[in-house]
């Protein structure tokens, strides 16, 4: 009685070119599969060069032989090599077209059967049966040394040729030559030759399914805190910082910085548990960096309920301003969406400022990218000396952005640690602001 696990590998055998075999084969190893196809593509072509060119050379020996009198005529076997170099070269052709990229394995066990049973069609067109024992020996330790992947194949092509030997030349009653018939190791000798070979193929492909596999959970560890890098910091610095083990700073001759702070969250999250604060932040902030993407903006930080956003680096922006002044419009927009208690809404409270910056990575460790200067100062006093629901900016961004975008002014107000400043509220775009915003000039929440 044929026991499960018996069945079972019957079973892998019998439809090795449909099913992959559990063991070596998972069913999640698609880009495995096609790894090994290129490879098996790759070694069955040079195989195949290799075979011609071997071939060739017993071909030309035996010209020679004939051209030089040591025989007087070539006999059928320059003929079968001759056809086997055909039906070689077939199959190398086939292997460059879009078919034989893939299906390598066919051609595999085509290249196999071409070279061994052409020798026992010529032996059996002879009338005789001769076990080619060169030419098996040397054949299938090729293929398990060059292409050492798809053990079912190895065996198919084993098993071909055997039952090809023994129940052909069976059938048709040819004899065997006496030496060979007495000698019963021969089977023997063909079963350990053939099974470790097969096990080799096996044990080799095993150790780069686990090499594969290993390399691929690397890759995608890479992949992970590759983005969670690029979470911290942007593309350009985290290249830098990777390849250059130092302080990284830069100054820029102008930069738009843009501070936003929630008004009076403090007071109104009283009460509100904690996992529910965090979560209505972690919602009002993730809004936040979508337009920040959604603008090509650099988001800096935050700092408890406060966001700060930059335009005009790392990557240089001739309209780094513009881009800012839409980013803060939209944050207003966006704010009005989110509430803490009852039906009113939240309200941001923005400053800008635009003029020269130094930003970089300073530390060794917890790494994050700031900004330095009295651009990103008075950006933040504008911001905390706004109005609840404005853009508060200086004069540097009305005098750039009064032809396109509608202002009022705040006249003189004193900021902390510049003294007077003649400020201005953004209102909105010329072409879609019909001036009906206004705000108390005099009131600074």
């Amino acid at each position: 009685m044929i026991t499960s696990s018996w069945r079972s590998l019957f079973r892998r055998l019998l439809f090795w070119g449909k099913r992959s075999l559990p063991a070596i084969f998972p069913r999640d190893s698609r880009s495995y599969r096609a790894r090994r196809r290129h490879f098996m593509h790759r070694r069955l072509t040079f195989s195949l060069q290799l075979a011609i060119v071997a071939y060739g050379t017993f071909i030309v020996y035996t010209l020679l032989k004939v051209g030089n009198g040591l025989v007087e005529t070539a006999d059928g076997w320059l003929w079968m090599a001759t056809g086997s170099v055909l039906g070689l070269t077939v199959c190398w052709l086939l292997l460059k077209t879009v078919w034989g990229r893939q299906h390598p394995d066919l051609l595999f066990v085509a290249t196999a059967w071409i070279i061994i049973l052409g020798e026992q069609l010529w032996a059996t067109i002879n009338g005789f049966a001769l076990p080619a024992m060169y030419s098996w020996t040397l054949v299938f330790l090729v293929l398990a040394a060059m292409i050492p992947v798809r053990w079912p194949l190895h065996v198919l092509t084993q098993a071909g040729v055997l039952i090809y030997y023994y129940g052909v030349n069976g059938l048709l009653g040819l004899t065997v030559p006496e030496a060979i018939a007495q000698d019963s190791r021969q089977i023997l000798y063909f079963f350990w030759f053939f099974g470790i070979c097969n096990i080799s193929v096996y044990l080799y492909e095993k150790l780069q399914r686990s090499e594969f596999q290993a390399l691929k959970s690397l890759r995608q560890e890479r992949d992970r805190s590759e983005r969670l890098l690029l979470n911290i910091l942007p593309a350009t610095v985290a290249r830098q910082l990777k390849q250059e083990h130092r302080t990284i700073a830069e100054s820029f001759a102008e930069a738009s910085v843009l501070f936003a702070d929630v008004v009076g969250f403090t007071e109104l999250s009283t009460g509100i548990p904690p996992q529910d604060l965090v979560q209505i932040l972690n919602e009002i902030f993730s809004e936040f960096d979508r337009l920040a993407d959604k603008h090509a903006l650099e988001k800096i930080k935050t700092i408890g309920d406060s966001y700060m956003v930059v335009g005009g680096l790392p990557v240089e922006d001739p309209e780094h301003l513009g881009a800012i002044a839409e980013m803060a419009l939209d944050m207003q927009a966006a704010i009005a969406q989110f509430s803490l208690q009852g039906d009113k809404p939240l309200q941001i409270r923005i400053g800008i400022n635009v003029g020269p910056v130094v930003a970089g990575v300073i530390g060794m460790k917890k790494f994050i990218y700031d900004l330095w200067g009295d651009t990103v100062n008075v950006a933040s006093r504008m911001e905390s000396q706004g109005i609840a629901g404005g853009i508060q900016v200086t004069e540097a961004v009305y005098q750039r952005l009064s032809d396109r975008y509608d202002f009022q002014s705040r006249g003189s107000v004193e900021i902390k640690g510049k003294g007077a400043m003649t400020t201005y509220l953004l209102l909105g775009a010329i072409a879609s602001n019909p001036l009906s915003i206004s705000f108390d000039v005099t009131k600074t929440d």
